[in-house]
């Protein structure tokens, strides 16, 4: 079983401040349009079947059904997932959610997506390269593939957890731990190893004083990478 009870214990307590913009999700609700638009910059969404892996509260789920996709959003704790069809449902989104892992979801279903997205969930896995290989199995033929995770060096020790958690309080403290975080070069080796093609990596950029972020090619911390199955 791909997951860490921790963990979801630990995002199970803040479901109901997922829809808080001023809240501990502040900096997911900033960088969430930039996420949604790099998607949507390389599929046309309209009517693709996506899988949002991960969902939480449904931030993306939501961003990406804006743009026309069909949306099912999977998470594995089930208080984020109530609070996602709450939400869904209080806005008129017809979003799938399903209280599940994609491990458990490839077992239990046939369903196969044009885009799967898993974001800034990686770093909350026993096994990130499994779930890796599961998202890619999930995708169609031909079908695109977005992760992100947070890179593995003393710089993001000192920017994702010690700046975010510490000194600019704009992260539960514990929302990461630096044992999990990734290198690039491993996340494309996961992708490769999925039988995958990566595609292209972009950083993303988040300033705490401004709140304000943007992607780059800086890979130093926040980093995104989008590959297709052939």
């Amino acid at each position: 079983m791909n997951i860490d009870q921790q963990e979801v214990q630990k995002f199970s307590e803040l479901a109901e401040k997922w829809w808080d913009k001023s809240g501990d999700f502040k900096p997911l609700h900033i960088i969430n349009p930039l996420r949604a638009n790099y998607i949507a910059s390389k599929i046309d969404l309209s009517n693709k079947k996506v899988l949002d892996v991960g969902c939480g509260g449904g931030i993306l789920s939501e961003a990406l059904d804006d743009e026309g996709a069909v949306v099912t959003g999977i998470d594995a704790a089930g208080p984020g997932i109530k609070i996602a069809k709450l939400h869904a449902e209080k806005n008129s989104k017809s979003i799938t959610y399903i209280e599940s892992t994609a491990e458990d979801l490839i077992q239990n279903s046939q369903d196969r997506y044009d885009v799967v997205a898993c974001l800034e969930v990686l770093e909350h896995v026993p096994d990130p390269k499994l779930l890796v290989k599961t998202c890619i199995d999930l995708l169609r033929p031909g079908g695109k593939l977005f992760l992100s995770t947070i890179n593995k060096n003393p710089r993001s020790w000192i920017t994702a957890i010690v700046g975010a958690e510490y000194i600019f309080n704009i992260l539960p403290k514990g929302t990461h731990e630096f044992d999990k975080f990734i290198k690039p070069s491993d996340l494309a080796s996961f992708i490769r190893s999925g039988d995958a093609q990566l595609i292209e990596s972009k950083g993303m950029f988040y300033n705490p004083l401004t709140h304000k972020a943007n992607l780059n090619n800086d890979l130093g911390v926040n980093y995104m990478m989008y590959a297709t199955k052939p």
